[in-house]
């Protein structure tokens, strides 16, 4: 295997395993979401700063103010994404979330036929297709985790999809900044959500005890910092159909943190419905037509 692409599968699988585990740290944390996205910012943000430092971004010469507004307003969908995923998973549980969450590649191509007028092919609606029947099975069938209303558990899946369609403007308006630095960009996002989120962050219910900051600081040295740079590295050498296949590690993980850290297991409806959600998130992602899964059968 050539040696670029096998360091980019290792970074990318480094970059998703640790996605998959953030669940777990912000649960821990016993941090508000304002709280641990602000400090997930404010602990990231130097480590990028370095990152930027470290391969030239603060000299682009191609960067503008115009650039700079769009990664600003980027950045505001990329906090709102994070405070609306964080909320959701006392809700409806990490794996349920994380899994909903993944309708987010649906979303970008709904951006795409709205302010671009692109053309949706038919193998496309149809992955879409199966991605909401998905979902209505994960909402009808789910069982709502301990202490969680039916009605808390429908707030969690809606809040899962506010943070699917915030991370999908995102990524909508990041792919308008083609040429710019990945690591001024995600900077220039999290600075954004440092403003953002002093005037709410809760600065009389800060972390109780050292094992709480390790969480918060995890997050933000772990997940934020060295996670950009293992997924940024991985991008820049790997293939879009490897990026897009090992993406889906992050829920696979996310699942298996929940069902160890918290023994909750999907019910069958949930597992279903999740299966389908993947399912049609790899086929859109890797733009596969459903024949892709149809058995070659030989002729007589």
């Amino acid at each position: 295997m050539n040696p670029i692409i096998k360091r980019g599968i290792i970074d990318m699988t480094i970059a998703m395993v640790t996605s998959g585990t953030i669940g777990w740290f912000v649960m821990q944390s016993g941090q508000t979401p304002y709280n641990v996205v602000f400090f997930r910012c404010l602990i990231g943000a130097p480590i990028l700063a370095l990152l930027c430092h470290r391969f030239g971004a603060f000299s682009d010469p191609a960067f503008n103010l115009k650039r700079f507004a769009m990664a600003v307003a980027g950045g505001i969908a990329l906090v709102l994404n994070w405070l609306a995923l964080f909320s959701a998973y006392p809700l409806a549980s990490i794996s349920v979330t994380t899994i909903v969450y993944n309708v987010q590649p649906f979303m970008l191509v709904g951006l795409g036929m709205v302010f671009l007028r692109e053309r949706v092919s038919g193998a496309k609606l149809g992955w879409m297709g199966l991605a909401f029947a998905g979902m209505l099975a994960m909402t009808l069938t789910g069982e709502p985790i301990g202490g969680v209303t039916p009605d808390g558990y429908l707030i969690g899946i809606l809040l899962s999809l506010l943070a699917a369609f915030c991370y999908a403007i995102a990524a909508f308006v990041t792919k308008h900044l083609k040429g710019t630095s990945p690591y001024l960009i995600a900077l220039i996002q999290v600075t954004t959500g440092i403003v953002m989120l002093l005037p709410l962050a809760d600065f009389d219910r800060l972390p109780a005890s050292p094992q709480n900051w390790m969480m918060v600081a995890i997050i933000g040295v772990v997940h934020t910092g060295a996670m950009y740079a293992f997924l940024y590295s991985a991008i820049q050498k790997l293939p879009v159909v490897l990026t897009g296949t090992l993406s889906f590690l992050y829920p696979v993980v996310a699942i298996a943190v929940d069902m160890l850290a918290y023994g909750h297991v999907l019910t069958p409806g949930q597992a279903a419905g999740g299966a389908a959600i993947l399912l049609a998130a790899v086929a859109t992602t890797l733009n596969l037509s459903p024949t892709t899964f149809v058995p070659f059968k030989r002729k007589a």
